[in-house]
C-alpha cells in the first residue's frame, strides 16, 4: 500500500509552484513488507518509509569529480543503463550503485556531487521521474528498464518501468537515442551523434553551445514529424526536451571552463561511453536549466504530435502545457500520478 512516498508528490508540486498544495497522506497510511519471490535470490525487499529530500551540500563550488574514489568500472551483466547520459556516468562512477538502481534520495545527492546541480532542481526531476518510473513500495528507481532490483511490482497500476518507460521524461526527438517508435529508445545512436557533431561542427565551431542547441534541436523536431507516425511532442516532454538540450552545456563543460561550449570528446566521453572525461571538474556553481529559454526562442515551436498514424502531419494540441501556461503542466503530472496511484489512502 502506498503512504509516505505522497509526501514526495508535495515537496514536488511545490517546487514545480508555490501557488499549489497537495494533501499529506503520511500518517494515515498503512505499508506492508512484501518479499521480491521472482528473482530467485532469496532477497527480501522491505516496505520503505523515505526519507526527506536531500538538502544542498555545504561545498557548490568546482571540484575534481573523477577522483580516486570514484573511478570507472565497465558494465557488468544485468547492470541497468538508460536514455539519461548524466545517470549512466553517475552510475558507471559509483556515485549511485553500479547497477543502475537507486533510491531518489541518493540520486539527488549524487547529482548535486557529481554535476553540481542546483537542490530544488535535482529534486523536482527526479522524484518526478520516481512517481511516474519508479517503485514507491522500496523506494528504488531503475535509471534504465524494468528490473526486479527494484523490488516486486507496487499494486497496478503502477509498473516501476524505470527512466527507459516512453512518454514520461523520455521521449521523442532525442538528441543521442532514436524514438522508441524504431524500437530502442535508450541506447546510444551512433547516426544521431554524429548529427550532434555535425551540428556542432556547423554552427559552433566544433563545439555545442547555445546555438548548436537550438539549431539541433529544431532539426530534431523535424526529424521526427518526417520520420515517425507515431511522433509526440507535449506536456512533461516538451519541457524536459529544452532541459535535455541545454544539460551538456551546464553540466558536461569542465567548470574550470570560462566559456560553455562541450568539446566533441568529451560530448562522446559522456554520450556513448558513460564516463567523466580525464581530469573532470564539476560546475562551478549550481546549475538547472540555464539557456533553455534562449534556445527555445531561436525557433519557437508549439506542443503536438503527428496525427492519424502519418508521417508529416503534425498537429499542435492545444490542450497541452506550454512554458507560457505551467499550470497546465501541474494537471497533467497530477492526473498522471493519481492515474498511477488512484488509491493512495486505501489499504
Amino acid at each position: 500500500m502506498i503512504s509516505r512516498p505522497f509526501v514526495l508528490l508535495t515537496t514536488l508540486l511545490v517546487t514545480l509552484s508555490t501557488s499549489f498544495a497537495f494533501p499529506n497522506h503520511a500518517d494515515s497510511l498503512k505499508r506492508q513488507e512484501l518479499e521480491d519471490a521472482s528473482a530467485g535470490t532469496g532477497v527480501t525487499f522491505g516496505a520503505v518509509n523515505p526519507p526527506q529530500p536531500p538538502g544542498p551540500p555545504s561545498f557548490t563550488g568546482a571540484k575534481l569529480v573523477h577522483d580516486p574514489a570514484h573511478p570507472w568500472m565497465p558494465l557488468r551483466d544485468g547492470d541497468e543503463r538508460g536514455p539519461c547520459p548524466g545517470m549512466n556516468t553517475l552510475a558507471s562512477h559509483g556515485y549511485i550503485s553500479r547497477n543502475g538502481v537507486a533510491s531518489p534520495s541518493e540520486m539527488v545527492i549524487a547529482v548535486q556531487e557529481g554535476f553540481n546541480m542546483e537542490n530544488k532542481f535535482a529534486i523536482f526531476v527526479t522524484y518526478l521521474n520516481h512517481l511516474m518510473n519508479g517503485n514507491l513500495v522500496t523506494d528504488l528507481l531503475s535509471i534504465g528498464g524494468k528490473t526486479s532490483k527494484t523490488g516486486p511490482d507496487p499494486p497496478a497500476p503502477a509498473h516501476a518501468g524505470g527512466l527507459n518507460v516512453h512518454g514520461t521524461f523520455e521521449g521523442d526527438a532525442g538528441m543521442t537515442r532514436a524514438d522508441t517508435f524504431f524500437g530502442d529508445n535508450h541506447s546510444f545512436n551512433q547516426t544521431l551523434f554524429d548529427k550532434f557533431i555535425d551540428f556542432s561542427n556547423r554552427f559552433g565551431d566544433g563545439f555545442y553551445n547555445l546555438t548548436v542547441a537550438g539549431e539541433l534541436r529544431f532539426q530534431r523536431l523535424q526529424d521526427s514529424i518526417a520520420t515517425n507516425p507515431e511522433f509526440s511532442f507535449k506536456n512533461v516532454r516538451y519541457f524536459t526536451a529544452y532541459g535535455e538540450s541545454v544539460f551538456p552545456i551546464n553540466f558536461f563543460v569542465d567548470g574550470r571552463q570560462t566559456e560553455k561550449k562541450l568539446d566533441m570528446d568529451s560530448a562522446r566521453s559522456f554520450f556513448e561511453e558513460m564516463k567523466f572525461p580525464p581530469d573532470f571538474f564539476r560546475s562551478s556553481m549550481p546549475m538547472s536549466n540555464q539557456g533553455r529559454a534562449d534556445i527555445f526562442q531561436m525557433h519557437p515551436f508549439l506542443p503536438g504530435g503527428n496525427v492519424d498514424g502519418k508521417v508529416n502531419n503534425f498537429a499542435v494540441d492545444p490542450v497541452s502545457a506550454t512554458f507560457e501556461t505551467p499550470c497546465v503542466l501541474y494537471d497533467d503530472i497530477l492526473n498522471t500520478v493519481k492515474g498511477l496511484y488512484p488509491n493512495p489512502t486505501g489499504v
